[in-house]
């Protein structure tokens, strides 16, 4: 029995590993604490009669201890803005119901398109060429089967001829070959995702994360697909039973991360993250940022990784999902689900659309933060996890300035932390960091403005 104060429940039984995996795979920090967990308890309570949600009570409970295994996909359908929390049970339903055949009305889409979306099978070489010919009778077909073996094998030998089929039609338009050239790639990394997990053994669950990123690819052309998406949708398949909902709370945190895989010929989609980083190391660790600028790492590309897929490398599977939600909960804005809802296609809001007024208990504590502090530029406020990156770097900055002596030196200390992150400690040093990076900003803009105005005087 738990006892309130105690060290918790280990969280490991709800995501197994394989047992042939457990030795690779770090162990999970995150503990089921009462008192500090937001339970099934609490979480029912949180609700109204006619289903209302108190999201302060519920943002207090995450940041102190996370949120309880079994009602994970629920709660996270609040935090990424699938769900107004002033919405009833019956609203939401009425939501809920028409996303779901929103969903499945793309997939029809990209069945017809191809009729390997939704055939529980998963494809792993080109089905076409990059001139819209399709490929005669290529080894693209994998059933999704716990065999990793297999998988394996399947996966080296679809490499063979590519022949063109001439006798079916050529594709002529560009955004279905686009989409259709990114089938396989999806196929290559869902194979890779998660594979240590149980979960994965059942194919069902494969297809259904290749299906949901095959629909996505094609609703957002402008992004498509990208290494990494996968790691990122899988939780959702973990969480959620339904596909269309796990789609739907996916497309959520793609709204928020987005720009981090927008790549053009000038410059990395995550660029504007990676500059913001190397301001705050430059305020708060001059040190540190100036050495790392000697050794060639002044871009900060070799915390890259870490933005794209969201500490997934760096933490369990069940701490990673610990992170995400204290991070989203520290961040969030009550108005997060009315912003995407009024989004229009074109123009980005609604025109004549404004949030209604809300107390600042139903902000996270992060974005109480910037909001008392102004904290934000045209892109709107920092993102809690370019904190959460420094806060690995300060951690390291004592063996980063003693060791470092080239960019490997640098990627080979920050992988040593792999496993060995601790999410809630991160968290509350990136808190840390975030309000002594505004004071310092508020004493050198009071600086430069005194400057400014004795110059205005002397003239």
């Amino acid at each position: 029995m738990l006892r309130r104060g105690g060290k918790g429940e280990a969280a490991d039984g709800f995501y197994q590993i394989r047992s042939d995996c457990t030795h690779k795979v770090p162990e999970t920090k995150f503990k089921i604490k009462i008192g500090k967990t937001l339970s099934v308890r609490k979480w029912h309570a949180a609700f109204t009669r006619e289903g209302c949600l108190d999201i302060a009570s519920v943002l207090n409970r995450i940041q102190k201890g996370g949120v309880h295994p079994t009602i994970r996909g629920e709660v996270w359908e609040f935090l990424l803005g699938c769900f107004d929390p002033g919405s009833t049970f019956d609203e939401r339903e009425q939501i809920r119901q028409k996303r779901r055949i929103q969903y499945a009305l793309w997939k029809e889409e990209c069945k017809d398109m191809d009729s390997h979306v939704g055939s529980s099978k998963i494809i792993t070489a080109p089905i076409i060429t990059e001139d819209g010919m399709p490929i005669k009778d290529p080894l693209v077909l994998l059933e999704a089967t716990s065999d990793q073996r297999t998988t394996q094998g399947s996966s080296s030998s679809s490499g063979n001829d590519n022949e063109v089929d001439k006798s079916v039609n050529c594709v002529v338009d560009k955004q279905i070959i686009e989409w259709k050239l990114l089938l396989h790639q999806i196929g290559l990394d869902v194979l890779r995702t998660d594979r240590s997990m149980v979960f994965y053994e059942n194919k069902e669950n494969l297809t259904k994360l290749w299906d949901i990123l095959a629909v996505y690819a094609w609703i957002d052309k402008e992004i498509g697909y990208c290494q990494g998406m996968s790691d990122l949708c899988s939780p959702m398949i973990v969480l959620l039973n339904d596909e269309a909902d796990a789609f739907w709370c996916f497309e959520r945190l793609m709204r928020r991360l987005r720009g981090n895989f927008r790549c053009t010929q000038q410059s990395v989609g995550v660029e504007n993250q990676l500059q913001h980083l190397a301001s705050i190391i430059q305020v708060l660790d001059p040190k540190l940022h100036d050495h790392l600028e000697t050794l060639g790492g002044g871009d900060y590309l070799f915390a890259f990784r870490m933005f794209m897929v969201l500490f997934r490398r760096e933490l369990s599977f069940g701490d990673s999902l610990y992170l995400w939600e204290m991070m989203w909960a520290l961040e969030y804005d009550p108005d997060i689900f009315s912003a995407y809802e009024h989004i229009g296609a074109a123009t980005g809001v609604t025109p004549g659309y404004k949030p209604k007024v809300k107390s600042m208990r139903q902000f996270g504590k992060y974005e109480r933060d910037n909001m008392k502090n102004g904290a934000s530029d045209n892109d709107g406020p920092v993102p809690i996890s370019v904190f959460l990156v420094a806060s690995v770097l300060k951690e390291n900055s004592a063996k980063l300035l003693q060791e470092a002596r080239g960019i490997d030196d640098v990627i080979r200390i920050l992988n040593d932390v792999n496993g060995n992150l601790d999410a809630k400690k991160a968290c509350a040093v990136a808190l840390k960091l975030h309000r002594k990076y505004l004071k310092k900003l508020y004493i050198i803009r009071q600086g430069k403005h005194i400057l400014i105005s004795s110059a205005g005087a002397d003239t």
